[in-house]
């Protein structure tokens, strides 16, 4: 049995991250095999080569354990390192290390990447609006999303939903098959259990009425301009509904307009920004033969 000790969330996603490794290798490491001996024992570290929030450490570790590489870490997932600090250490043979490192290094800095940029723009934030929730969305890279939601996570921010099961959101292309808000709300309460929310993505500001009227929980106003934002939350006030429904602001927000955001009354700003234009984080191996 696993010692309790070193078991986490990485564990179960153990066999992702192992295949992760394998497309990258193919049939062999040709340039490993070529060059060094199956005896070779190494040790490294992973080195900050800039500042920012590290995350993915149990992640990559993960992946180095997984092909018999001890591992040691230095830092935990959400501190703020500084450049040439050492966040792992690692020991094992060497054509395993230098096998898996790219794998794990690229994980590692882009998740990095991402909790650095949700860190800064909660930051930002918080100097105007101290209880606004920031989320991420499902602008996430195919096969990473689990990654990038704990990355967006482990800086700070909210993950929304990380799959389709999470919870319902019923986006524009449902109501126009629909035909209704209400209708949606409808069916998917029938539907879906009471443990799950649901959340109507609204285009107009009679939809979001209908949403709130129709008892959904939450209340996406897409694309809105800041006036219709403000509007929205005035006649949701109006109608007795505001303290009924969670209003989340979503579409196109970025660094450049996310505060003039933060300074309305709503409850969640959701920004696919965090992910999709995230910059990883540079951190290097350092290799010491033996």
């Amino acid at each position: 049995m696993k010692d309790k000790q070193h078991f986490s969330g990485a564990d179960i996603m153990r066999q992702d991250l192992a295949r992760l490794v394998y497309e990258d290798i193919g049939f062999e490491d040709l340039t490993t095999q070529a060059l060094i001996p199956p005896s070779m024992v190494i040790r490294g570290r992973i080195v900050a080569q800039e500042e920012g929030v590290v995350a993915g450490l149990e992640l990559a570790s993960t992946i180095f354990r997984e092909f018999s590489i001890q591992t040691s870490l230095k830092k935990q997932d959400g501190d703020w390192v500084a450049p040439w600090e050492v966040l792992m250490e690692v020991e094992g043979e060497a054509r395993s290390i230098l096998s898996v490192e790219r794998t794990a290094l690229n994980l590692l800095m882009r998740m990095s990447g991402i909790a650095t940029l949700t860190h800064s723009i909660i930051e930002m934030v918080r100097e105007v609006n101290p209880t606004v929730i920031i989320a991420g969305t499902r602008k996430t890279t195919p096969g990473l999303q689990f990654f990038e939601k704990d990355a967006i996570r482990v800086g700070g921010g909210d993950t929304h939903r990380y799959r389709l099961d999470d919870a319902v959101l019923i986006k524009d292309n449902h109501l126009a098959l629909v035909g209704s808000v209400t209708e949606a709300v409808e069916r998917a309460r029938k539907h879906a259990s009471f443990t799950k929310k649901i959340e109507v993505e609204a285009d107009t500001l009679d939809q979001a009425l209908q949403a709130a009227q129709a008892g959904a929980d939450i209340v996406l106003l897409d694309n809105m301009s800041l006036d219709q934002i403000r509007t929205v939350l005035s006649l949701l006030k109006n109608g007795g509904l505001r303290d009924k429904v969670l209003v989340e602001a979503s579409g196109g927000i970025n660094p450049d307009n996310i505060m003039a955001y933060a300074k309305l009354e709503v409850d969640i700003i959701s920004t696919g920004y965090i992910t999709h234009s995230a910059r990883s984080l540079n951190l290097n191996l350092e290799l010491d033969g033996e």
